[in-house]
């Protein structure tokens, strides 16, 4: 949880700062992100391919909004 202190230290940079400290927290996030997916290994995909059902929903919410907006 960030504090309120550091909340209004954080407004009281000057602009350049601020982006700066955008910066690094990005960087930050990234470093996070890449460590989530480890090499040599195999991860599942799902593709909306054979997805009948899901299209057979889509299409009733469709042709609901389509009457809906008919009336």
């Amino acid at each position: 949880m960030v504090s309120a202190e550091l909340l209004k230290t954080i407004q009281k940079l000057e602009r350049q700062d601020k982006l700066y400290l955008m910066q690094v927290l990005i960087s930050e996030l990234a470093n996070e992100e890449s460590e989530l997916i480890k090499d040599n290994l195999s991860y599942p995909i799902w593709s909306p391919y054979d997805a009948f059902e899901a299209a057979d929903t889509m299409l009733e919410v469709l042709n609901q909004a389509k009457s809906q907006t008919d009336e």
